[in-house]
Parts: C-alpha cells; structure tokens; sequence
C-alpha cells in the first residue's frame, strides 16, 4: 500500500497561481479564524492587455515594462509582451486586417500559426524596460508575467500625436482582461471620435455586448449585441456606429458573454485633444476620484447608477486643506439607468484636489470619472479620470519622467502614512524611498523620491503604512507647441499577493 501526501497549502498556493487574485478559504474554518490565519503570498501569474494606441502617423510611443521588487518569489520567470496576432509559420500575418479574425494561413508544410515573436521581454524586477514605436504601425499587445515578475507588474503606454484629432498626450496603463467594465465620460458627439477597444488575450473568441446609457437613458443600439472579438486581436468599435443619437455625456458598459477581453476607451476631441478613459472601479455606494490638476481650467464629473434604484450623492473636494464642498454643487442626484454631469468649472482655483462621492442617505451602487481640460484657447489638452480602487497595500505607476511628473494622494475617510519609493532608471539610476503623512479629508502633491543618477524614465511605487485608506494618481505634463499635453493614470491596489490559508494537518490520499 502506498501513500501519498497532498499539502492543503501546496493546493491553494497552486489555485493562486491560476487565479492570480483568488482567496482560498478551508471548509472547515470560520471566516474569523481563516482571518487570523491567512498568509498573503505572491501571486505567480498575471496577465494583462494594451489595445492598439494610435491610428496617427505622427504618433511616437513609449511601453514600459515594470515588476516591483516583492518578498517570497522564487528566482526563476518571465514577463513577456507580444503583438495580438498570430503569424502562419511561414512569418506572415495570420490574421484579416480589416476584421481581426485569423485567416487559417498556413505554411507549405501545414504546420500552421505560431505566436508572434516578442516585442517586449523584461530582465529584472526592480527595473523598467521601455520599448518606443513610431507611427500608426503598433499594433495591441497581450502579455503575461510569471513567477517572481508576475506580483504588482505593471505596463504603461504613452502615445504623443503632434496634430490632428486627439492630439496631444494620450496615456494608459495597460488592463487585465475581465468580463464586465463601465466607462463613464464616454461620448458620441459630433465632435468627438471615441472607440471602444476589445482585445481579446486568449485562444478562443470572446463574445461581447456594449450598452449606451445618455441622459435619458439607455440608447438605441443596432450592432451593440453579440460582438465576436477574434483570438489575439483588437477590435477597435467606434461608439458613434451604434447609434444615432449624439451625445455628449455617455456611459459605456461592456460586458463579456463568453471568454474575457481587456477593454478600454480612446477618446478623441476635435478642439481638445485626447486621451485613454479607463474603467472605473466596480459600482459602489462611495467612489473617490483622485488627483485632478490644480491648473484644470474645466472639470466635469459624470456618474451613472446601474441599478434599478436613484442615487443621490454628496459631493467633496479634498484639497491640501481639508474637504469643501463645491459651490452649487452640494449634491448629484442621479436617476436608475440614466448618466448624470455636472461641470464644476474652475474648482480647483489652484490648488489640487480629489473628488470625493458618499450618499446622502441610503447608499446606491454607481460609476463616475471626471474629464480635465487644461489650458486655454486652442492650447487646450483633454484627460480622463475614473474613480478607482485605493492604493492599498501595494501600486505602482512607470513611465516617470525627471521633469514633468506630478503625484498626488489623498486620504478621504482617515489620516495615513505611505511609503513612496522610486525604481532604478530605465538606464541607470539608483533608487529612492521617502514617506508621507497624509492628513484626513486631504489631498496632497507630494515631492516624490527621483532615483539619483536618474537615466530615463522610473517607476513610482506607494505602499500603504498604517492608518486609512489612501488613494493616488499621477500627472505627466508634457508641453507640445504651446499646448498643455497630459495624462492622467490612478494607482489602484496591484493585487500582487493573494490571501492563502494555514493548514494545520496534510491531507492524505491513499492508493492501493
């Protein structure tokens, strides 16, 4: 008789592994107790999406690549990027240009497709790799990172158009795939251009629903429903093609029937530049909207509730002093199912901030983000920012600049203190760590640490300390020809550990 032994922890180790943000509990353990019990691990594999930046010719664009440093990995992985295609064996292009379905070419031999050649490959974690493509030629990128570069890795895109609709800066951090997304701030106004871009990681083909919701409701759709999204491609759906009605203040909910995508919207403004608007977090009762610019000349803040209930919310500007509460604009009362805006004009008056929701009364799940206009004239530069997740106990942004980048945190609900540490060069540096206090109710700009010797560009990474939840954002600013380019990224929680039970005894198998 032989026996073999199967560790309950090496089980939920492997189950973390997959999932990559899973929390395994015991049958057999109260919540309490797997509390008190739990271990965070790293998670071994993450996978993440970057949908295609620019159709400009006169687009220059920067990826870097990024894994923070992070206790308990072992020493072997991999963080790899790869266009979303498959090539026939022969190096060609396997897929229909116009549709993004693969073509079935094969090679002579019939050995058919083979995964496209890497464009992006990590060395270490520690530090970031950045990769510049020139033109409209880049196509979206699939990627996954395993073992020790797979907890808290991170990929920023950053795409500038020197002329044309939606020039300017257009920033993204590159999203992993999921099944349900919302996108207030979205539009289908005459003049703007703004495509909802559905890449699509996996082997099989995802089948996709988009719903518009305007002021009045949901819209009309034709084409909406049932989108097939071909594997390893992007399917670029300009929201205009979906119906006909033209608006300025629009939510896009993107949910997935079958198979997953990555899913995020470019935005396009004729007079005002352009940028990436990404997903806000998941529809709750209180939402903060972290870092807009102290020189927002406009800020418009659009929310929306899902559910069958109205919400009525409280609206609060945290600034470097203390929460204060706009001027005509107590509070947003928004009706089931319809998007709601409210411009708040000059609000910042100098001084930066973070918008902060809470209900009135009872609380109502809801989506917000706020549009930022910077400049004046036709100097004017556009970015998007969505209300997300704290930083919790780990998030990190890349593609930091020596001149030109701005991080800002807030403390909503409670008094916090973080540590922010800066990443070696892309090509030389050494690192560097400061702490912050963050006072409640405020927001701050702080002076973030620059690696000494800085060559290139660096990551910024913020750890929760103690005390309440803390949320970020980072500016880059980028003057272009008297035109005030930026973007605008949040530093959501990077769910690089997962919460893994202690078990006490080995289960055991026995064979005969």
């Amino acid at each position: 008789m032989n026996r073999t032994t199967l560790s309950l922890i090496a089980g939920a180790t492997a189950l973390a592994a997959v999932t990559g943000f899973a929390a395994v509990t015991s049958p057999d353990t109260s919540a309490a107790d797997t509390t008190a019990t739990a271990a965070e691990l790293p998670v071994e594999r993450t996978s993440l999406t970057c949908p295609t930046p620019s159709v400009s010719d006169l687009a220059e664009t920067t990826y870097t690549s990024f894994t923070p440093v992070t206790k308990g990995t072992g020493s072997d992985g991999k963080a790899e990027l790869r266009p979303a295609v498959t090539e026939s064996a022969d190096g060609e292009d396997a897929k229909d240009g116009k549709t993004g379905k693969a073509s079935g070419k094969g090679d002579k031999d019939g050995k058919g497709e083979k995964e496209a050649k890497a464009f992006l490959t990590a060395k270490e974690p520690g530090k970031p790799l950045a990769e510049d493509v020139s033109g409209s030629d880049s196509p979206a990128l699939v990627g996954t990172a395993d073992g020790k570069f797979a907890p808290g890795w991170t990929v920023q895109q950053t795409t500038e158009v020197a002329a044309g609709t939606g020039r300017g800066l257009l920033g993204a951090a590159c999203t992993a795939p999921d099944t349900d997304f919302w996108f207030p701030g979205a539009s289908t106004a005459a003049d703007r251009t703004d495509y909802v871009h559905l890449v699509n990681p996996d082997d099989s083909a995802a089948v996709v629903d988009i719903e518009l919701y305007g002021r009045d409701g949901a819209l009309e759709t034709t084409t909406g429903e049932g989108i097939t999204v071909a594997p390893h491609s992007d399917d670029p759906v300009l929201l205009s093609t979906l119906t006909t009605e033209k608006l300025d203040n629009v939510t896009v909910h993107v949910s997935v029937r079958s198979g997953r995508v990555g899913a995020s919207v470019q935005a396009l403004d004729d007079k005002l530049g352009g940028d990436w608007l990404g997903a806000s977090v998941d529809p709750a009762g209180s939402l903060v909207i972290p870092g807009i610019p102290k020189d927002a000349t406009a800020v418009r803040l659009i929310a929306f509730a899902p559910g069958d209930a109205d919400a009525d919310l409280k609206l609060r500007l945290a600034s470097p002093t203390g929460q204060i509460t706009p001027a005509g604009n107590e509070t947003l009362h928004l009706k089931a199912g319809m998007t709601g805006a409210v411009d708040l004009g000059d609000v910042m008056r100098g001084e930066p901030g973070s918008l902060v929701l809470t209900p009135t009364g009872r609380s109502v799940p809801v989506v917000a983000a706020v549009r930022v206009v910077r400049g004046k004239g036709a100097g004017q530069e556009t970015a998007f920012i969505p209300a997300t997740r704290p930083v919790g106990t780990r998030a990190t942004v890349v593609d930091n600049r020596a001149k030109g980048t701005t991080l800002s945190l807030t403390a909503p609900f409670g008094a916090a203190e973080v540590k922010v540490t800066a990443s070696a060069g892309s090509e030389g540096g050494t690192p560097a760590t400061k702490s912050f206090t963050i006072k409640a109710g405020t927001t701050q700009q702080v002076e973030a640490p620059v690696p000494s010797g800085l060559k290139g560009t660096y990551a910024l990474t913020v750890e929760s300390v103690s005390g309440g939840e803390v949320h970020g954002a980072r500016t880059i600013t980028d003057a272009q020809d008297g035109v005030s380019a930026f973007t605008v990224q949040t530093l959501p929680d990077d769910r690089g550990t997962v919460a893994v039970p202690k078990a006490d005894q080995d289960l055991s198998v026995l064979q005969q």
